[in-house]
Protein backbone atom coordinates (compact mmCIF):
# COMPACT_ATOMS: atom_id res chain seq x y z
CA UNK A 1 0.00 0.00 0.00
CA UNK A 2 1.14 3.53 -0.73
CA UNK A 3 1.48 5.96 2.13
CA UNK A 4 1.93 9.71 1.74
CA UNK A 5 1.15 12.93 3.51
CA UNK A 6 2.57 15.95 5.27
CA UNK A 7 2.96 17.07 8.85
CA UNK A 8 4.28 20.37 10.20
CA UNK A 9 6.59 20.15 13.20
CA UNK A 10 6.90 23.36 15.26
CA UNK A 11 10.70 23.30 14.97
CA UNK A 12 13.37 24.84 12.76
CA UNK A 13 14.40 22.48 9.95
CA UNK A 14 17.84 21.59 11.36
CA UNK A 15 16.32 20.76 14.78
CA UNK A 16 13.49 18.74 13.19
CA UNK A 17 16.03 16.70 11.22
CA UNK A 18 18.17 16.09 14.32
CA UNK A 19 15.16 15.02 16.40
CA UNK A 20 14.09 12.56 13.71
CA UNK A 21 17.57 10.97 13.85
CA UNK A 22 17.66 10.62 17.66
CA UNK A 23 17.00 6.96 18.62
CA UNK A 24 15.80 7.87 22.14
CA UNK A 25 13.22 10.28 20.75
CA UNK A 26 12.20 7.83 18.01
CA UNK A 27 11.72 5.04 20.59
CA UNK A 28 9.30 7.23 22.52
CA UNK A 29 7.52 8.49 19.40
CA UNK A 30 6.97 5.23 17.47
CA UNK A 31 3.56 3.88 18.58
CA UNK A 32 3.96 0.59 20.44
CA UNK A 33 7.77 0.73 20.47
CA UNK A 34 9.18 -0.93 23.58
CA UNK A 35 12.88 -0.84 22.69
CA UNK A 36 15.12 0.66 20.04
CA UNK A 37 18.73 -0.49 20.31
CA UNK A 38 21.60 0.67 18.09
CA UNK A 39 23.21 -2.23 16.21
CA UNK A 40 25.36 -0.28 13.76
CA UNK A 41 25.70 3.06 12.01
CA UNK A 42 22.13 4.30 11.43
CA UNK A 43 20.69 0.83 12.14
CA UNK A 44 18.59 -0.24 15.12
CA UNK A 45 16.91 -3.36 16.47
CA UNK A 46 13.31 -2.67 17.48
CA UNK A 47 10.75 -4.40 19.68
CA UNK A 48 7.18 -3.22 19.50
CA UNK A 49 3.59 -4.24 20.17
CA UNK A 50 0.88 -3.66 17.64
CA UNK A 51 -2.89 -4.03 17.84
CA UNK A 52 -5.18 -4.09 14.83
CA UNK A 53 -8.86 -4.91 15.25
CA UNK A 54 -9.00 -8.08 17.37
CA UNK A 55 -5.37 -8.98 16.61
CA UNK A 56 -2.43 -7.96 18.71
CA UNK A 57 1.09 -9.15 19.03
CA UNK A 58 4.74 -8.42 19.57
CA UNK A 59 7.05 -7.67 16.67
CA UNK A 60 10.82 -7.70 16.44
CA UNK A 61 12.63 -6.08 13.60
CA UNK A 62 15.00 -3.42 12.48
CA UNK A 63 14.96 0.23 11.53
CA UNK A 64 17.50 1.71 9.12
CA UNK A 65 18.09 5.32 8.18
CA UNK A 66 19.56 5.66 4.68
CA UNK A 67 20.06 8.21 1.88
CA UNK A 68 20.68 11.00 4.37
CA UNK A 69 20.92 14.55 3.01
CA UNK A 70 20.90 16.67 6.21
CA UNK A 71 18.80 18.68 6.91
CA UNK A 72 16.64 18.08 3.83
CA UNK A 73 15.74 14.39 3.56
CA UNK A 74 16.34 10.78 4.52
CA UNK A 75 14.87 7.35 3.91
CA UNK A 76 13.46 5.25 6.74
CA UNK A 77 13.28 1.47 6.26
CA UNK A 78 11.38 -0.62 8.82
CA UNK A 79 10.98 -4.41 8.90
CA UNK A 80 9.31 -6.48 11.59
CA UNK A 81 7.99 -9.97 12.14
CA UNK A 82 5.86 -11.51 14.83
CA UNK A 83 3.37 -14.24 15.60
CA UNK A 84 0.59 -12.44 13.71
CA UNK A 85 2.58 -11.67 10.55
CA UNK A 86 5.07 -9.22 9.17
CA UNK A 87 5.33 -5.51 8.42
CA UNK A 88 7.71 -3.85 5.96
CA UNK A 89 7.89 -0.16 5.24
CA UNK A 90 10.11 2.09 3.18
CA UNK A 91 9.58 5.82 3.08
CA UNK A 92 11.30 8.99 1.97
CA UNK A 93 10.93 11.96 4.30
CA UNK A 94 11.57 15.45 2.93
CA UNK A 95 11.87 18.46 5.23
CA UNK A 96 11.17 22.06 4.18
CA UNK A 97 11.14 25.24 6.24
CA UNK A 98 7.73 26.88 6.48
CA UNK A 99 6.27 29.63 8.65
CA UNK A 100 5.98 28.23 12.14
CA UNK A 101 8.30 25.27 11.67
CA UNK A 102 9.20 22.49 9.29
CA UNK A 103 6.90 20.66 6.91
CA UNK A 104 7.74 16.97 6.68
CA UNK A 105 6.44 15.41 3.46
CA UNK A 106 6.53 11.62 3.45
CA UNK A 107 5.83 9.04 0.80
CA UNK A 108 6.50 5.35 0.69
CA UNK A 109 5.25 1.82 0.60
CA UNK A 110 4.12 -0.48 3.37
CA UNK A 111 3.45 -4.21 3.19
CA UNK A 112 1.80 -6.50 5.70
CA UNK A 113 1.47 -10.26 5.53
CA UNK A 114 0.32 -13.22 7.55
CA UNK A 115 -2.70 -13.18 9.83
CA UNK A 116 -2.54 -9.40 10.17
CA UNK A 117 -3.21 -8.99 6.44
CA UNK A 118 -6.52 -10.82 6.80
CA UNK A 119 -8.20 -7.92 8.63
CA UNK A 120 -8.76 -6.00 5.41
CA UNK A 121 -7.03 -3.26 3.49
CA UNK A 122 -9.30 -0.42 4.63
CA UNK A 123 -8.67 -1.20 8.29
CA UNK A 124 -4.92 -1.44 7.67
CA UNK A 125 -4.93 1.90 5.78
CA UNK A 126 -6.78 3.61 8.62
CA UNK A 127 -4.50 2.14 11.26
CA UNK A 128 -1.39 3.19 9.31
CA UNK A 129 -2.65 6.78 9.04
CA UNK A 130 -3.48 6.84 12.76
CA UNK A 131 -0.03 5.48 13.68
CA UNK A 132 1.71 8.07 11.48
CA UNK A 133 -0.28 10.92 13.06
CA UNK A 134 0.47 9.61 16.57
CA UNK A 135 4.16 9.36 15.65
CA UNK A 136 4.39 12.99 14.48
CA UNK A 137 2.25 14.28 17.37
CA UNK A 138 4.51 12.52 19.88
CA UNK A 139 7.61 13.71 18.02
CA UNK A 140 6.40 17.32 18.31
CA UNK A 141 5.70 16.85 22.03
CA UNK A 142 9.10 15.22 22.64
CA UNK A 143 10.91 17.97 20.77
CA UNK A 144 9.15 20.70 22.73
CA UNK A 145 10.28 19.29 26.08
Amino acid sequence: MKISGTYTLPLPQERAYAVMQDPQVLARAIPGCENLEKTGPDEYRMKMKMALASLSGAFEGKVRITEQLPPNSFRLVVEGTGRIGFVKGDGLLKLNSVDGGTEVAYEGDAQVGGTIAAVGQRLIDGTAKTMIKKFFDKLATEAAS
